[in-house]
């Protein structure tokens, strides 16, 4: 989310695109960089962590005269918000009270997340006792969110799933908003690994909501198989950290990684899994997939609809899926090739540039749809976008 809301306002920032973000933070600043102004509002104490980089504020809502005041002098045709954040629900206050129409984008599944991250308190229940909790937490979470989402005019999604369930939960239309890659910094050119060992790569949070310990049974089983030659190389940071070093017998760890570090790290593998089901879109696989690496997803979530099955990966139901199309790209280095070659040819056509200037043209659609009337209302040619974000 962070990363799309800063290539959001680096598109408006080359189109020359009025452009105001408010965000969360550790002090309070703001920045003017050409037509884009970011604002800043410190978080306090009173809240508690989403996860390692972002916490709620659950007294965020003091900074809402600073806020409208800035919004108010920006006078932007719309306010997108990015979920139910605290940043977002002062967002949506700021609009309302100000009668500007509300654009609201669906970015992280937190009834999944409230769901995984409740299991361990329940983990001492019998199995079914577990899974009836799990979804009265998950339900519950999604019909608070659907209520929140319902609250705006314009709604985005990230993948055709996504946009279903807040069609018919808020009955409203809703527009996709993908993600963009740059193909530049994610290259196979990178690529600069000596030796034969096959590498399966793994990269993002080490947390629960990743089902990140799928790899230590991904890495057993391929064991089983007799396959010997292969080595995780796992790039990211979490909770789940200690547990994986503790349990995987062929895995580096290199922590969080940036630019053009990451970037190697992505073009020495040989093949990417990620196991997450809770994922809206998976900006890691399509980051791999310009690296020309062939990636293994889930078949829930966002990431199945980033992978072409057959050609620049697979779509597996199962761990023995996972092993078996792990085990069909090492054992075939000419199959291997053709599918780094269509990976990196599918990852070119995902412009940033693309994807944000579909997002105008569904503003200016839904501005004309929208309900709210301003005096004086006129969409623009190139809307002015107010952006309360999660930051």
């Amino acid at each position: 989310m962070a990363n799309t809301s800063r290539q959001f306002e680096a598109f408006a920032r080359r189109r020359g695109f009025a452009f105001l973000t408010v965000c969360g933070g550790a002090e309070d600043r703001i920045q003017t960089d050409g037509p884009v102004i970011r604002m800043m509002r410190r978080r306090g104490r009173i809240g508690f962590p989403v996860d390692k980089k972002h916490d709620f504020d659950l007294a965020f809502w003091r900074h809402y005269e600073r806020a409208a005041d800035a919004v108010r002098s920006f006078d932007p045709d719309v306010v997108h918000i990015t979920g139910p954040s605290d940043v977002g629900q002062l967002g949506a206050l700021v609009a309302h009270r100000l009668r500007v129409p509300l654009a609201a984008s669906w970015h992280t599944n937190l009834h999944q997340y409230a769901e995984q991250r409740a299991s361990g308190l329940f983990r001492f229940f019998p199995r079914r006792a577990r899974e009836r909790m799990g979804a009265v937490i998950r339900e519950s979470s999604l019909s608070a969110i659907l209520r929140f989402y319902k609250i705006a005019q314009v709604l985005f999604a990230p993948n055709p799933e996504l946009m279903r369930l807040l069609e018919e939960g808020t009955g409203k239309p809703v527009y996709p908003m993908y993600r963009g890659v740059d193909t530049a910094l994610f290259t196979p050119e990178r690529r600069d690994r000596s030796g034969d060992q096959f590498v399966v790569g793994y990269v993002g949070r080490l947390t629960v909501e990743k089902n990140i310990r799928f790899l230590v049974a991904l890495e057993r089983a391929l064991r089983k198989t007799g396959f010997r030659d292969f080595r995780f190389s796992v790039v990211g940071q979490g909770a789940e950290e200690p547990w994986l070093k503790a349990n995987m017998q062929s895995a580096d760890f290199t922590g969080v990684l940036k630019g053009e570090a990451l970037a190697r790290a992505y073009a020495n593998m040989d093949v990417f899994v990620f196991p997450s089901r809770t994922d809206t879109f998976g900006n890691v696989v399509l980051e791999a997939l310009a690296s020309g690496v062939p990636a293994v997803v889930t078949d829930g979530g966002g990431p199945q609809f980033i992978v072409k099955h057959g050609e620049t990966g697979f779509v597996a139901r199962n761990a023995g899926e996972f092993v078996s199309h792990i085990r069909y790209l090492a054992a075939r280095p000419q199959e291997l090739l053709r599918m780094r070659e269509a990976a990196r040819a599918c990852a070119l056509d995902a412009s940033w540039d693309t994807i944000f200037e579909g997002v105008y043209a569904d503003y200016e659609r839904g501005l004309r749809n929208c309900a709210t009337k301003r005096k004086n209302a006129g969409v623009r040619p190139q809307p002015t976008v107010a952006a309360p974000r999660l930051g």
